[in-house]
This record gives C-alpha cells, structure tokens and sequence, in this order.
C-alpha cells in the first residue's frame, strides 16, 4: 500500500458517514480518485461513481458502501441535554461512557453519551440492559439556549472517530465497517488502470454506495443506473479468531488470513471461481466463507437488479462489529484491492458468466 492511498484510508476513517450523511466522505473520495478515473459523478441518492475502462466492455461495477452506523439529534431539552436517536443497527451497550462528536453546519461540536452512575442505580436498574432513551448527551452547556445555538433537531452524531494501530498491521476505530470495502472499490480502479496502463476491456464503476446500513438502499439505485453485467460487493464480515465466536457456526475467518471469498446461492458460481482462479494466480491469500440464504449486504440487491446480474461477494474479516473498537488488517484491505484489480484486469467482452455454460470443478 502506497503512502497516498494509505492516506486516502485514514482520512476515511475521521470522515463522519453516517447513512444519509455521506457528502463529507464522498468529496474526500472524489479528490482522491478523480485524477485516476476517466469520470467521477455523484448520483441524486449520494453515490459516487468512479469509472475507468473501455466503454464498449462489460459494465463491471465495484460496490463498497462507505456510510457507517450513527445517531440523529432527535431532543434538546431545557437544561441543554441532547437526546437521540440510532441510525443502523446498535447493541446500546457499546455507547455509555463514549466520546461522541455531533456534526452540525458550523463544524464539530464535542458531546459525550452517558447515563446515571451506577451508585443511585437501584436493585431493578442494575439488573436491567440499559435502553437508548435511557441515555443523553451532553455538550456542556447551560440551557436548551446555548445549545441551540450550534445544534438543530437532525444533525448527525457519530463516535470519536479516530484509528489506533494495533500490532501486525492491525488497526482499530470506528467505521471500519465498511470504509474499508469502499476504499477497496475504489483503490481497485486507480490499480486496474495502472496494471492495464489505462487499457481496460470492460467499463468498470466503481461505487463508493450510501445507505448500506438502513436497507442496502444505495447499492440498488446505484444499479439502476448503471445496469452492470457483473457486480462484486465489498463489505466487512464477523472474524472468528477471538474468544466466543463459534468457527462450526461462522466459518474459521482470520485478520491478515486475506480477502474471504463467498459462495452460496446469492453468489453466482463463476464469479466466485473466477475471484478464486485470481488469487491462486497472484498469489493473493485469501479464504472462503459460506452463506445460505440472501446476504445482509449489497450483495442482496445486485443480484436482482433488472433481469439478474452475476454477482460475487468479497468480504474484509473484522473483529468487533459496530462498536467503537472494530479491528481490521491493513494488509487484508491491500489484498483485496489487487484482487478486485486483477478481476477488472481479467474481465473481456467474451466472458459469460451464465451458469449453465459452466464446466470444470
């Protein structure tokens, strides 16, 4: 990984996303892949398109969402204490005692999230999961007034977003899921034009997608107005190497174990076996994983874009999802960005990804 597109990840990672909240995230995208893209346009929902390659190819789209889990300034009552609600799927218990930052038109505004001491907690609240109305945030202000001076109902709040290195290329933060499969997308298409020296023979989009976290709502009309003939989605998925997680139910996932490969009936097969072929050509490590039903990502809606497009999952392992400690390797984001490179690379106009033409294992 180049010091320029390890820039581009960290600076992902202090953007607030939050799902319907992603113009930050996106304009860091756009500066950083405009000079490596033929296009860049950002659609009416949000998502960004980056696009490279031979527009008489194959429509190959890259799809990465880059929203992340958030809260919504929902109250703010008398004394100056702001109350809110989630935006994506939180266990409430990752929240109490955080440092939170609510983003507001006239720039950050620090806030941390808590909820009454455990000393005047009685026998019945001390037994009880804490709900999110039973918490607020506090900014340090006086009354409702002064906090309404910077703060309006519907301003965004995230964690403190900040990445801290951990050992053996292992990072941690907020958001990981999935800046991580965005970065990947769009980090792919500046190294397919660089491996192909701008000779792409399909068209490749690369989507940095929005709203992921409340109904993979980007990824479909992100489709709509593509209409690929192949799509690959990049998110994260639950690493198994860490205490309490069942490998019989989820599968021996490992940080740094490389790229995870999914197979299963949301997955067309020759996707995956050509995403599988690549690996073992470049010497990419990379693992599989297995789902049985529709997946919980863009995955889902790109295959039934239109009449159905040939549709493959590759998923980033990741510890401790949806909290303010997600942990990911560096060196597996780096492998799955040569892996997506080289799919593009590989992708020509007599490819047909139709099942029934398949042959071979």
């Amino acid at each position: 990984m180049n010091h320029e597109a390890r820039q581009f990840f960290e600076n992902a990672i202090h953007t607030p996303s939050p799902s319907g909240y992603e113009e930050r995230i996106q304009q860091l995208v756009n500066d950083y892949i405009s000079p490596h893209a033929d296009q860049v346009r950002i659609d009416v929902h949000g998502n960004l398109i980056a696009q490279a390659g031979d527009t008489s190819g194959p429509r190959l789209m890259y799809a990465g969402h880059c929203d992340q889990i958030g809260m919504l300034v929902s109250h703010i009552d008398e004394n100056g204490f702001v109350y809110a609600q989630t935006i994506g799927g939180w266990d409430p218990q990752q929240l109490i005692g955080q440092a939170m930052t609510i983003w507001t038109d006239n720039g950050p505004v620090p806030a941390l999230i808590s909820r009454k001491p455990i000393h005047l907690l009685n026998d019945a609240e001390r037994k009880q999961v804490v709900g999110i109305d039973e918490m607020w945030l506090d900014i340090g202000a006086c009354d409702e007034s002064q906090a309404r001076e910077d703060i309006r109902i519907g301003d965004p709040i995230t964690l403190d977003l900040r990445m801290r290195p951990l050992m053996n290329s292992i990072v941690c933060g907020p958001g990981m899921d999935n800046k991580t499969g965005m970065w990947t997308v769009i980090e792919s298409l500046r190294r397919a034009n660089e491996f192909t020296k701008g000779k792409l023979q399909c068209h490749l989009h690369s989507v940095s997608t929005v709203q992921e976290e409340i109904g993979l709502r980007g990824a479909k009309t992100a489709a709509g107005g593509i209409n690929p003939t192949v799509a690959i989605a990049v998110d994260v998925t639950h690493a198994s190497d860490c205490p309490t997680i069942d490998k019989n139910k989820q599968g021996n996932i490992r940080l740094g174990g490389g790229p995870v490969i999914f197979r299963g009936p949301n997955i067309n097969p020759a996707v995956s076996r050509r995403l599988i072929d690549l690996a073992e050509q470049y010497d990419i490590p990379y693992q599989l994983a297995a789902i049985g039903r529709a997946t919980p990502n863009d995955a889902n809606v790109l295959q039934l874009h239109g009449a159905g497009v040939a549709t493959g999952l590759v998923a980033i392992p990741n510890r401790y999802m949806h909290s303010a400690v997600e942990a990911i390797s560096l060196d597996d984001i780096d492998h799955v960005a040569d892996l997506l490179a080289r799919f593009a690379e590989a992708l020509t106009p007599e490819d047909d990804f139709t099942p029934a033409v398949l042959g071979g294992r």
